[in-house]
């Protein structure tokens, strides 16, 4: 947004006051708000302002600020954001505002602002040699259907031409601004297409009172129809005295002419159950009543439920023709990650034997035990158990072979861990130089 100021000091005027009308028309704009909400007035007030000036100065948003109680600041804020307020001396007689969004622009407003360079200013803001004019470009004003647009004070002319536009900017300059009349410039009344209407040309059919005639004659149609009928009965009666005649041959029936008027509504749509709400004979009032038994056997009974009918899914919504639970026919990587709570069990498998060929030899306990927490993956419960298998130093499990890492590792119920954690060359470097060698091995103190 660009950076808006107040006018030079030598352009403003020492006070400011509303004249004797819009005096009261700012204590009625002030009366429309709640008790305590009084400086939300200051928008439709600064309005009034620039209305009574052409312009909006200093002086006045001072002095609107002290009738609200609102510091200045915040009345300089409210007048420097917003666009709608002059905060430099405009002209006297108009300030012409061209819309130059893009509706606007591919109708042609770019011609309408050489039309006002050339007979007001150059350059937007600046008022021509009598003060009398001056114009700008704003964004858009509404009026798009009716492209291109020019507003001048609260009045807005729409399909200019160029040459329109002068004659306007002339005849406010000579100050017969009055005699323009806002709205289309092309002829056309509103927004109706320029070459005039082609729907609704006639609001007839849409009145409510056509509407009403058209019903009752339909009606009265209908209602003559019905009295004419038993009328006609009599005389296709055949006369006794006269001989039997032999049939004649059936014709084929003719559905009776659709009756012109209203049509009741179809009830093929209702649902046919067991409720009560939904039995035409439990209607009230109703002519007929019959026994629920009775309803039961004409209502049609719900499907029997079915497990595998509700698990098959619908090719028609899920595009696809297959159960919507059970066993997955796609088998996933066993490396694929599954949520915890999404795994499937595993079995747990029998611990080895303590006599299996496989264990690795125990020790009797010596008299200095290496600190086997040192090797990663092995904590306080797991060195406890390594003890009593016999096993004390890094020795021993630098020496495992790889029977006895299995063994040691369905013992543990580690599943691979050993091997993944690679306990034997972690205690290799651990015998060798304890945690110096460690480091050097693998760049890092033990955990």
């Amino acid at each position: 947004m660009s950076v808006r100021r107040l006018a030079e000091a030598s352009l403003q005027p020492a006070s400011f006051a509303f004249n004797k009308e819009n005096a009261a028309a700012a204590q009625q704009w002030i009366a429309k708000y709640p008790k305590g909400r009084e400086q939300s007035a200051i928008i439709p007030l600064l309005m009034l302002a620039q209305e009574q000036e052409g312009w909006v100065t200093k002086a006045a948003i001072e002095t609107i600020s002290d009738m609200l109680g609102m510091p200045r600041i915040r009345g300089l804020e409210v007048a420097t954001f917003y666009t709608q307020y002059q905060l430099n001396p405009v002209g006297t007689r108009a300030h012409i505002q061209v819309c130059g969004t893009t509706p606007c622009m591919l109708r042609g407003s770019e011609a309408l602002m050489d039309v006002c360079r050339s007979k007001i200013h150059h350059d937007q803001f600046h008022t021509n040699d009598k003060g009398t004019l001056s114009w700008e470009e704003v964004e858009c004003l509404g009026a798009c259907v009716n492209a291109p647009m020019v507003m001048i004070f609260k009045d807005t002319f729409e399909d200019l031409t160029p040459e329109r536009l002068a004659e306007i900017i002339d005849l406010y300059d000579a100050g017969k601004g009055a005699e323009v009349k806002p709205g289309p410039q092309n002829g056309r009344h509103g927004s109706e297409p320029a070459d005039g209407l082609k729907t609704l040309t006639d609001e007839k059919a849409i009145l409510k009172s056509t509407r009403d005639k058209e019903a009752k004659a339909a009606a009265k149609a209908a209602k003559d129809a019905a009295a004419a009928a038993p009328a006609a009965a009599p005389a296709a009666a055949v006369s006794p005295a006269a001989p039997a005649a032999a049939p004649a041959p059936a014709a084929p029936a003719t559905p009776p002419p659709a009756a012109s008027g209203p049509v009741a509504p179809s009830k093929s749509s209702k649902p046919k159950t067991h409720a009560a709400e939904t039995s035409p004979a439990l209607n009230t009032p109703s002519p007929v009543k019959v026994a629920p038994a009775t309803e039961n056997g004409a209502s049609v009974r719900a499907p029997r439920h079915s497990a595998a009918n509700a698990n098959q899914a619908s090719p028609e919504v899920e595009a696809v023709a297959k159960p919507r639970s059970g066993p997955q026919t796609k088998a996933e990587p066993a490396t694929a990650f599954k949520a915890p709570e999404t795994k499937q069990p595993v079995a747990k498998t029998a611990k080895p034997s303590l006599d299996d060929k496989n264990r690795p030899v125990g020790v009797e306990r010596p008299a200095t035990v290496d600190d086997l927490k040192l090797i990663s993956g092995v904590g306080p419960k797991i060195e406890a158990i390594l003890h009593s298998l016999g096993i004390y130093t890094f020795a021993q499990v630098a020496g495992w072979k790889k029977a006895e890492r299995e063994w040691v590792d369905g013992y543990l119920n580690f599943r691979g861990r050993i091997e993944r954690d690679d306990w034997v060359k972690q205690a290799k470097a651990l015998a060798k130089g304890g945690v110096a060698e460690y480091i050097r091995v693998f760049g890092k103190k033990p955990v």
